[in-house]
């Protein structure tokens, strides 16, 4: 990228202006002997850039630690600790026996677990990973374009509601783009530099970035590609151009290799049958596109239209980064509408499109500038990405935002009575459930059903006890069949509902 424009001398050295430099009135005093320590003192007292970096760091971390524990835990969060809870060992077991994920997240959450198993315990590290992230989008954009375009897409991400809640859930999906976006970051400079330092790191982190999730792969797959095809001249000139990136992709092999076998044997297994769950067709476009532009249709047409914009001008200047724009964009957007016939497929598993999303919108920065005509347009930006994620926040903090267990365990442990029977559908929900409720303490027997046949099976064991049926939709898809919910229609009573957990009795 960007080598059109001949190679940057230093890194940091802008190649473009796309509207003017905050600190071009504040020259920061420095020696040429001065201690790194005075520098970094220096840069915090009079680079705007810094301080509002840092402003926007810390006002993410406020977002993403405040009312951390508030919500209930769901099913996959649950997942996490009961996977946490095995051995180091035994969780690479659980991977290479068939679990859809991989191992690194799972080991951090067991480390965790000696400051307890509480909700703020698990979510610690993916909203840590979720500040963390900022900083780096700020330099990938820096990098990609200039310090104006940094600020922006690290305000977008700062203020984003799709990454909000996912630095949130104690999941690896806030990790995961940490590191990609060190990856990207690496990536972008080893393309403006061919360094080799900048090309083994792309490698390596986006090594640990397959290792917390696997769909990290395609991202990762798609910069090799770019870089193939940005090179493509020069590697038929002199097949040694390709001996950067080469490195790049060996450390990435080398790193990955034991967990390589293990994704492709998953990846047969999980592409056999069609998915019982996600989403399918053109639908995983547009849900997409709208949780990452903010759950609004009005900002994802309005978020599109700044993207292309961003083209647009990057092409005018530096027609590799303008493909990288788009190739990151599109590439995955296109492999996962083709592949959601065949394997499940939700708009969290591409969260690593936005550090990419956000540089392509804050690309469109110079048109800003040139109706503003003042270096200071870029505030402008930062508080329109600032007030167009407030309407959510607002609600984000006030209103569950995952299934509530815990209201609802507290609800059943006063509804049910010592030796009533407590059936839940499909078997696994017991996963969030009794991280809440204890059929030991409530006095009653705790039962597992998926189908038909498991809840005739129950009824003929313990005839005449009264029963109560916890149920989510996940019963669609661990029993495609419906007859799971038929039997419930034609032989229980509604009994209450708590958001999109219910719960039936018998008659």
């Amino acid at each position: 990228m960007g080598r059109k424009q001949g190679k940057r001398a230093k890194h940091g050295e802008q190649t473009y202006n796309n509207g003017g430099d905050l600190d071009s009135d504040t020259p920061i005093p420095t020696r040429s002997d001065s201690l790194t320590l005075d520098r970094t003192v220096a840069s915090i007292k009079y680079n705007r850039y810094v301080q509002i970096l840092i402003g926007l760091t810390l006002v993410g971390a406020l977002l993403r630690f405040y009312n951390l524990a508030g919500n209930s835990l769901w099913l996959d969060e649950a997942a996490t600790l009961s996977f946490a809870r095995q051995s180091l060992i035994g969780i690479w077991e659980s991977i290479a026996g068939g679990e859809f994920n991989p191992p690194l997240f799972y080991w951090l959450e067991h480390a965790m677990l000696v400051f307890g198993e509480s909700e703020f315990v698990l979510r610690f590290l993916p909203a840590l990973f979720g500040v963390l992230t900022i900083p780096v989008v700020y330099y990938i954009g820096t990098e990609f374009r200039d310090k104006n375009v940094g600020l922006i897409a690290a305000a977008l991400l700062t203020f984003s509601p799709f990454h909000i809640f996912y630095s949130q859930e104690a999941r690896a999906y806030a990790p995961m783009l940490f590191f990609f976006s060190l990856a990207l970051l690496f990536y972008v400079r080893a393309s403006r530099s061919d360094e080799v330092r900048s090309w083994v790191l792309f490698g390596v982190f986006s090594a640990v970035a397959f290792w917390m999730h696997f769909y990290a792969f395609v991202p990762v797959a798609v910069l090799i590609l770019h870089a193939l095809i940005t090179r493509a001249g020069d590697i038929r000139r002199d097949v040694r151009s390709a001996r950067a990136p080469a490195l790049a992709l060996t450390a990435f092999i080398v790193t990955t290799l034991p967990l390589l076998f293990v994704t492709a044997n998953l990846f047969l297994v999980r592409t056999s049958s069609a998915p019982t769950f996600g989403m399918q067709g053109f639908d995983v476009v547009y849900q997409t596109f709208l949780q990452i532009s903010g759950f609004s249709d009005l900002l994802l047409v309005l978020f599109l239209i700044l993207f292309l914009l961003g083209v647009a001008y990057t092409w005018r200047d530096d027609r590799d980064g303008a493909l990288l724009l788009v190739f990151m964009m599109i590439l995955p957007i296109v492999g996962s509408l083709i592949l959601s016939s065949r394997m499940p497929m939700i708009p969290r598993y591409l969260i690593y499109l936005l550090p990419v999303y956000f540089v392509g919108i804050a690309s469109a920065y110079p048109g800003l500038y040139a109706l503003v005509k003042d270096r200071r347009a870029v505030y402008l930006a930062l508080a329109a990405a600032f007030l167009v994620s407030t309407p959510f926040l607002a609600a984000y903090y006030t209103t569950p935002q995952k299934n509530d267990w815990r209201g609802f365990s507290a609800e059943l442990d006063e509804m049910t009575k010592d030796g009533d029977l407590v059936v839940v559908l499909p078997s696994y929900m017991t996963l969030p459930l009794n991280y809440y409720y204890s059929n030991a303490t409530d006095g009653t027997i705790e039962l597992v059903a998926t189908t038909e046949g498991d809840l005739e099976l129950i009824r003929n064991q313990y005839p005449g006890k009264q029963t109560y049926y916890v149920v989510t939709g996940d019963i669609f898809a661990a029993d495609p069949t419906g007859d799971a919910v038929n039997w419930l229609q034609a032989n229980t009573e509604f009994a209450g509902q708590r958001m999109g957990i219910y719960l039936f009795k018998s008659v």
